[in-house]
């Protein structure tokens, strides 16, 4: 009743109330506007400048260069919005003309001098020039980096690493101008991950000194190979190579697959993979090879070769190891996808928070302002602990940067392991980081002029190529098991890979956390250390039990997948806090140190909230974990202020980036229409 009534008094009240004429009505709601998160935002309290340089890690110069480059050209679609020029491919175009506009993307800047001692060049210096160059690509247009990837990296890094002085004089050089334009075709319709096992079949004719090429099958066909169905000229072919009636293993040729004016040569057959989620600037074909004859010279020979009377000559007898020295070079795709995937991430955050920064959604008290959306904790929670999380995996990036330039014959092994768990890891973390991005911009997230949305189709074939995630972290897994076997049976101390932890004494996690105890970089370091030992350790227990039963290795590998999976996530992720905790050593500014420090703590917290393993395992008891989840939401309280500060260091350029990330007011109103 008491319902009924108070339901009445407000009817009454309204029925005895004068109507407010339109204009009123009009007057009293003020129209939203954008207010500038620079204008609003607290100044920041560290130099902004010098944290850009400590997260690109270097050719600051050389890649503002290339921003400024890109912009200049109308090849590379500017468009106006809001008042800024913002740039990004036109993704309403068909894929044929994705493709074309692609490679006259490619031809500008060929004439411009970006790809300069790319294949050429001698050193690291030049090596971390091209690999910076290639960055700005990835943060303008992934189809147009992979597209010029396969072409350097796969096509001539293959060349460069496999092959010898006569290879290198013969095609480095027209490489790098583009007279000859490479692909790569080892993956194939039946086969990708297990190269190995590959069924393209070669052998070698000493009458005429030519291998013949062959596809037996219709699962040997070469699929999803860049470049194949529109561009390419020649490509490396990945096949068993069979001498005297014995398979030799995998090795790669050179075969020219198009002719001078763009026709397929004889007994060729190339079809398109056609339409995809994503990449549709890369003309991805299939290839079949029907008894194809190519010079004997064109065997790429750096770990065997065969002589001109058909013996098969190497300096490595055993095929394990044989094929190991083979791919070990082929770890610079990895290395490049663990830092464009990093770089996708920023441009989802860097939108999405200056977005945050800017929007406001509902009140808190009664006809109160509008709040910003970041002022709301659970909208931090959403953002600043994946922003963390990007610090850290753009310190790791930098650092395999670094590894696999200054690399040496005797790194090749713990580049493999290396880039194989940062590459898992920080292509996991984009798709994730774009996918919360896209949701905290709401609608505006599924525009493709803003870019989150559909950078999710274009990067997320990197879970797969190269190597798919899950086989990755259990390579990585078995790698630790071979180092920890070792070490073990000759009584020698843990060397490589940063397991020399295990030779100090088993870290002990106090019982009772503290807010202080949680931020500490020993604590932090301990407890990573703790989770990847223990989980070492019970790894390798459990593959020698399966082993003492009769089972092969390789199939107690397979049991213990969820173990294996554990472990490389575990060995990824307190190696990411190791360069994280590096870069930090070279920090001397006071402010600069100060907020590392709480992103550093953001990403170790959140790491213990999300992996159950700590739980699962023991690391964490349940009251700890509970104290750890309280500390993540109050670390993202502290890091709010930071966040436009932080995102701003990313050093993208803002016509890189995308309209709601400015003013989208201004872009959405009738007069940008009308323009």
């Amino acid at each position: 009743m008491e319902k009924v009534n108070f339901r009445t008094k407000i009817i009454c009240r309204h029925l005895n109330q004068e109507t407010p004429s339109p204009n009123l009505l009009l007057q009293s709601i003020p129209c939203l506007s954008y207010n500038p998160p620079e204008l609003s935002e607290p100044s920041a309290i560290f130099d902004t400048k010098e944290m850009r340089k400590l997260m690109d890690g270097h050719n600051f110069v050389e890649k503002d260069w290339l921003f400024g480059l890109m912009l200049q050209s109308n090849l590379f679609n500017p468009i106006e919005r809001g008042g800024k020029v913002f740039v990004s491919p036109d993704y309403n175009q068909s894929k044929e003309q994705q493709r074309e506009i692609t490679m006259k993307r490619i031809g500008y800047l060929l004439e411009h001098g970006v790809f300069k001692k790319w294949l050429t060049g001698k050193g690291p210096e030049d090596e971390l020039r091209k690999l910076g160059l290639l960055d700005c690509l990835c943060i303008y247009d992934h189809s147009l980096a992979i597209k010029v990837g396969v072409h350097f990296f796969l096509w001539g890094g293959a060349i460069q690493f496999f092959g010898t002085k006569r290879h290198h004089d013969k095609w480095l050089k027209d490489t790098e101008d583009y007279v000859v334009k490479g692909c790569f075709s080892m993956t194939e319709l039946g086969h990708g991950s297990n190269v190995r096992s590959i069924e393209t079949v070669t052998t070698y004719d000493s009458s005429t000194g030519e291998f013949v090429i062959n596809t037996p099958c219709e699962s040997a066909q070469k699929y999803w190979i860049g470049g194949a169905a529109n561009h390419a000229t020649h490509t490396i072919v990945f096949s068993q190579l069979i001498i005297d009636g014995e398979n030799q293993g995998v090795h790669a040729f050179i075969a020219q697959i198009r002719d001078e004016n763009g026709d397929i040569c004889p007994n060729i057959r190339i079809a398109d993979c056609g339409h995809k989620i994503g990449l549709n600037g890369v003309d991805n074909g299939r290839i079949w090879f029907d008894n194809v004859r190519v010079p004997r010279e064109n065997l790429l020979n750096s770990v065997a070769d065969v002589s001109p009377d058909g013996k098969y000559l190497t300096a490595i007898k055993d095929p394990d190891q044989r094929f190991a020295a083979f791919l070990s070079p082929l770890t610079s795709g990895r290395v490049t996808i663990a830092a464009s995937a990093i770089y996708s991430a920023k441009i989802g955050l860097a939108t999405a928070i200056r977005y945050s920064l800017t929007r406001r959604a509902f009140s808190v008290t009664p006809n109160g302002p509008e709040v910003l959306i970041l002022d709301y904790p659970s909208h931090q929670r959403r953002l600043l602990p994946l922003l963390a999380k990007t610090y850290a995996m753009s310190f790791a990036a930098n650092h395999l940067k670094m590894m696999y330039v200054k690399r040496t014959p005797e790194m090749n092994k713990v580049i493999h392991v290396v880039s194989s768990a940062f590459k898992a890891t920080t292509s996991w973390h984009n798709m994730r980081t774009l996918q919360e991005c896209r949701e905290a911009c709401g609608g505006q997230g599924l525009k493709t002029e803003n870019r989150i949305g559909q950078l999710k189709g274009e990067y997320d074939v990197q879970s797969t190529f190269e190597g798919d995630n899950n086989v990755l972290m259990q390579q990585v897994s078995k790698a630790l098991f071979g180092e920890y076997v070792a070490a073990k049976r000759s009584k020698k101390p843990f060397k490589g890979l940063g397991l020399e932890h295990m030779n100090t004494s088993r870290p002990v996690i106090p019982s009772q956390l503290t807010n202080s105890t949680m931020r500490q970089a020993q604590f932090q370091n301990d407890i990573f250390c703790l989770r990847e030992r223990d989980l070492l350790e019970r790894f390798a227990a459990e593959v020698s039990q399966c082993q003492a039963q009769g089972k092969s290795k390789e199939y107690a590998f397979t049991l213990n997948y969820q173990l294996a999976e554990d472990l490389g996530r575990a060995f990824s992720d307190r190696a990411v806090l190791h360069t994280f905790l590096d870069a930090e050593a070279f920090v001397t500014s006071g402010p600069l140190k100060n907020v590392l420090d709480l992103v550093r703590s953001m990403y170790v917290l959140v790491t213990l909230e999300e992996d159950a393993a700590f739980l699962r395992y023991g690391y964490l008891s349940m009251d700890n974990a509970a104290i750890v989840r309280k500390e993540v939401a109050k670390l993202c309280s502290e890091l709010r202020p930071h966040a436009l500060s932080l995102v701003s260091s990313f050093g993208l350029p803002d016509a890189f980036l995308s309209p709601i990330a400015f003013n989208w007011v201004e872009a959405n109103a009738w007069s940008s229409e009308q323009n």
